[in-house]
């Protein structure tokens, strides 16, 4: 009976240690963006400004997942006829991929902290491998929503071109540089 006891109690005690908690995607504070070069002379930047997701995270078990869908008509470059160029078929072709999909479930942490998160992105129809390489992570109690927040700053590199993306080669290269801005919030 006392081994009965005892295991009982491990099995409690393991239960709980996991901790794992759901966060919503904030998207006053949640940014997707893209950097890319431009002849070589100058840097374009866009962004997408409609976003939603959610986080599983369990810091003590070092694992979580990631969610996050982009609507590809809200891209925003700050210039109105460059985004209905980014829209069309020559880039986005927003018509028929109205949306991009970012899942992450391969969390790497140092201590508590993210460090990068592997997954898939599917983008303009396609779904290769993406790493999103953490260059800030970090919780906090919200003094405004009296609940934990976590997020940081992630970025990553891809091949337009891996993506059906290989328009303009020549004007601008393949390589693109991801930036996600992310805040969510403990439900």
């Amino acid at each position: 009976m006392n081994k009965f006891v005892f295991a009982a109690a491990l099995l409690a005690a393991g239960a709980a240690q996991a901790q794992t908690a759901t966060y919503n995607i904030d998207p006053t504070h949640t940014f997707v963006a893209f950097e890319v070069s431009h002849f070589g002379t100058s840097t374009n930047r866009g962004r997408f400004d409609k976003k939603e997701g959610s986080v599983t995270l369990d810091r003590a078990a070092k694992t979580g997942k990631v969610e996050i869908t982009i609507d590809m008509a809200s891209i925003n470059s700050g210039v109105p006829p460059f985004d209905n160029h980014l829209k069309s078929p020559d880039f986005f072709n927003v018509a028929a991929n109205p949306t991009a999909k970012f899942v992450g479930d391969k969390f790497t942490f140092a201590g508590d902290k993210v460090t990068e998160i592997a997954g898939t992105l599917t983008l303009n129809g396609k779904t290769n491998p993406v790493t999103l390489k953490a260059n800030n992570f970090n919780c906090y109690t919200s003094p405004m929503l009296k609940r934990e927040v976590c997020g940081g700053d992630f970025e990553a590199t891809l091949q337009r071109s891996q993506f059906g993306i290989d328009k303009y080669l020549q004007v601008a290269p393949d390589n693109v540089r991801l930036v996600v801005q992310v805040e969510a919030v403990k439900q």
